[in-house]
């Protein structure tokens, strides 16, 4: 069966899907073997699933070009290039290795090919020979790849990529390493991503997404529970943690439902916080009072008349109590969208580590967090924290293209450092809770939703005014911040539509209210 992970449950995982090493999703291979169904059949159930989405998206393409590597996922292209030829396809293959050299399953799937009288191309797969054809199986590389792309597995990618024909990637797409989604030198670019027996994490996050396209699950009829291997991470699922907003009360009020706090917005800055107190309202928060610079009053009233706003103190003694009473009214506190790093701002930033109750932290608190001005980390606090992946670097000591290569490791860093629920921004965003009751690391979170329309100024501080006005509703951090990451995701997949470019945050607005009820 053909899974889609972005809109598909099935029964065993309502909350999302396991996502998998490369070093388990192995394991798990050999398991199912081990247990009575042999090798040889697993690969053709792999290379029937391949067959019927092609059959699905490209019923017109006639001309096929099947690129096999040596390995396994080599054996799988075989066999894929062998049902197209027997459904009247002209079908071309290129093995990038001496066929004599196939072991196990993959030498079976060889002479099922040699049987069938299909010939190896001859010569080297480039951009022009390739042109010709409709559709592009890739085949090379399976999960197994370690270190960079080289060779003539280097070449053939390139000429998979430059003969702009569409590409149906097998388990992953060739040069991407699954376990991170960071490209290997050079990595296939394909339209579809079929990918066998469970998910892996680098589909999802980092440069995955863009390399693998459309995503789906071929299980191949095993249930990768049944066996002993551990999730790597999990993708949250479309409708994950809605449960938590409960249908509220006839009686209810404007006090029932949260009062949220949001510090921020210097001189020139105002747009974050005004952003953020939309999206909370839209959040469908109670209350939103607004604590920012005299400059941004007008703005704050005239753009939503709904907030509350007050322009902050000038001197530190008028402050503290100003402060106090802020935060005596408020359930949440959101601190940081415009924030800046003055004095005057470090002196803001400081007096919110007294607040008693739910805070996210964004934008230029982390940056004052980074700089050495954090409260102090020894226990587990109700916060949530949100960074890019600059603000990530700063906060780990970590060059930024680090945090991006190692996504998954960054955020459970950064949940141990800061005693925080983490959230880790960016295509295939990742959220993690500190630690589970037990006190280990938790698995972390990657959502599949969101498009490159997003990647627009002010994205980030409506994200945190939908984490905030959860928070200030009461749901739990990890809850309010996994809840905030995938509505806001999908609010943006349904603003964008099929025209991303030139989405603005506000565009997101309405699908904010669409998506809490």
């Amino acid at each position: 069966m053909l899974i889609n992970p972005r809109t598909q449950l099935s029964g065993h995982f309502q909350q999302g899907w396991p996502l998998y090493s490369a070093e388990a999703a192995g394991s798990l291979d050999r398991q199912v073997i081990a247990a009575g169904t042999p090798g040889f059949e697993l690969m053709q159930r792999a290379a029937r699933s391949a067959w019927q989405l092609i059959q699905q998206r490209w019923p017109q393409a006639e001309r096929i070009s099947v690129l096999c590597g040596g390995g396994n996922n080599g054996g799988d292209g075989l066999l894929v290039a062998l049902l197209a030829a027997q459904a009247g396809k002209q079908v071309r293959l290129w093995v990038a290795t001496d066929p004599q050299k196939y072991r196990n399953e993959a030498a079976q799937a060889w002479q099922a090919v040699t049987e069938a009288g299909l010939k190896v191309e001859e010569g080297e797969p480039d951009a022009q020979a390739l042109a010709s054809d409709e559709l592009l199986v890739d085949a090379l590389l399976g999960i197994g790849l370690q270190g960079e792309v080289r060779g003539r597995a280097l070449d053939w990618i390139q000429a998979m990529n430059a003969s702009q024909v569409p590409v149906l990637a097998l388990d992953v797409p060739s040069g991407l390493l699954v376990d991170s989604g960071q490209i290997a030198g050079e990595a296939v670019k394909a339209n579809i991503t079929v990918t066998f027996i469970v998910l892996k994490p680098g589909l999802f996050t980092g440069e995955g997404p863009e390399q693998a396209g459309e995503v789906r699950l071929a299980d191949l009829g095993i249930k990768p529970e049944a066996f002993a291997e551990q999730p790597l991470a999990w993708l949250q699922g479309y409708q994950d943690q809605q449960a938590s907003l409960v249908p509220r009360k006839a009686g209810a009020h404007k006090g029932s439902h949260g009062r949220l706090l949001i510090i921020g917005g210097q001189a020139g800055m105002g747009g974050s916080v005004i952003l953020a107190a939309k999206a909370a309202l839209r959040s469908g928060v109670g209350m939103v009072k607004l604590l920012t610079a005299p400059e941004n009053i007008t703005a704050a009233l005239v753009s939503q008349p709904e907030i509350m706003v007050s322009a902050w103190a000038e001197k530190e003694t008028q402050l503290q109590s100003q402060l106090g009473e802020a935060f005596a009214w408020a359930d949440a506190l959101l601190v940081g969208p415009g924030l800046g790093t003055s004095a005057y701002s470090e002196c803001l930033w400081r007096a919110c580590w007294d607040f008693n109750g739910p805070v996210l932290v964004d934008a230029d608190a982390l940056n004052l967090w980074a700089e050495g001005h954090h409260p102090p980390t020894a226990e587990k606090r109700e916060w949530v924290v949100t960074p890019h992946p600059g603000e990530a670097a700063r906060l780990l000591g970590w060059p930024a293209h680090e945090i991006q290569r190692k996504r998954l490791q960054a955020v459970d860093l950064l949940s141990l450092q800061t005693g925080s629920v983490s959230v880790l921004k960016g295509a295939g965003s990742c959220c993690a809770p500190p630690n589970n009751e037990a006190g280990e690391a938790a698995q972390p979170l990657i959502c599949p939703f969101g498009n490159p329309g997003m990647g627009v100024a002010g994205m980030g501080d409506l994200l945190s005014g939908c984490i905030a006005a959860f928070l200030a509703q009461g749901l739990p951090p990890a809850v309010a911040a996994r809840l905030g990451v995938r509505i806001h995701a999908q609010a943006g997949d349904a603003a964008a539509g099929d025209q991303p470019r030139g989405l603005l945050p506000s565009d997101l607005l309405p699908y904010l209210r669409q998506g809490v009820n």
